[in-house]
């Protein structure tokens, strides 16, 4: 039973990271309609950039210098690269962030090298144990800390400016831009706070018990696109409750690999998309996600 909840904590902790990665798929995807396949590369640089700058200026502000370079690696994609494409259909603009992805993540990958590196957190190895559970600190600041952000951001997706414009430019755009809102900056914006929650993801993905950032750590996102997928590509809500059931499900079929050795080995990596396609059979717009109505 200690196993089991130690494993189900773990899970809840890591998929409300999972959470804040899928946050932004789902961010971009409501205020532009398309799929950012280039979140991996956003995800790596938020990371790169405070490895490389928390020895010289410390952790915290290296932290937030990362999450603002995250976050402007987004807007300038979405200036630069997004915005010159605009009207082309999203399935072009979908192929798109995977070239830039491509670009940013080989560039990225040439400068680490083989090297992994720290980000210089200061939780360090230290566990916490209550009733003969153990769990790593860095996994209750990693709950704590996407628990935080996921609540402000909603609380701003439903009662600020940027809120409602987003939610407007999303119902209609159309309209939305006839009533005077400003397409592009709702676009800028999205692509900036999607940016700046993976770097934040990025920290957590990379601490103990993993030994630290490397080239692989943007696979993470990954394993957070099942969760957007699961919840609704087009609901807040939706990736909040797809991350933890992804993070969940990744834990315990890791956790208990040895009983379940009859379906192969890394059935954990593999679970979460086995969850996602049995969902989806069921509900193809996700848990939460908007049921497109045609009329014939």
């Amino acid at each position: 039973m200690t196993t089991f909840v130690e494993l189900l904590l773990g899970g809840l902790s890591i998929g409300s990271v999972y959470a804040l990665i899928a946050l932004g798929f789902v961010v971009i995807f409501k205020a532009t309609e398309v799929v950012n396949f280039a979140h991996a590369s956003l995800l790596l640089a938020g990371g790169y950039v405070t490895a490389v700058l928390h020895d010289d200026i410390g952790f915290w502000l290296a932290l937030l210098v990362g999450i603002a370079g995250a976050a402007t690696v987004g807007a300038a994609i979405e200036f630069f690269v997004m915005r010159r494409y605009r009207g082309s259909d999203h399935s072009v603009l979908a192929i798109v962030t995977i070239g830039v992805d491509i670009l940013l993540i080989t560039e990225l990958t040439r400068r680490m090298g083989t090297d992994v590196l720290a980000l210089g957190d200061p939780w360090g190895n230290e566990v916490v144990t209550v009733g003969g559970i153990t769990l790593a600190q860095t996994r209750i600041a990693a709950f704590l800390a996407a628990g935080l952000l996921i609540t402000v951001f909603l609380l701003a997706f439903r009662y600020t400016s940027w809120g409602v414009s987003m939610r407007a430019a999303a119902e209609n755009p159309q309209t939305a831009a006839l009533m005077g809102i400003k397409l592009g900056r709702v676009s800028l914006a999205a692509w900036a706070v999607a940016g700046a929650l993976a770097a934040v993801a990025a920290l957590f993905l990379t601490v103990f018990p993993t030994p630290g950032l490397e080239r692989s750590t943007s696979l993470a996102a990954l394993k957070a696109f099942p969760a957007a997928i699961l919840g609704g590509l087009d609901s807040t809500t939706g990736a909040l409750a797809g991350g933890l059931i992804v993070g969940v499900t990744e834990s315990l079929a890791t956790g208990y690999q040895s009983d379940l050795s009859f379906l192969g080995r890394g059935i954990g990596d593999l679970a979460p998309y086995l969850v996602m396609v049995a969902v989806l059979l069921i509900r193809p717009a996700g848990l939460l996600g908007t049921k497109e109505l045609a009329r014939v």
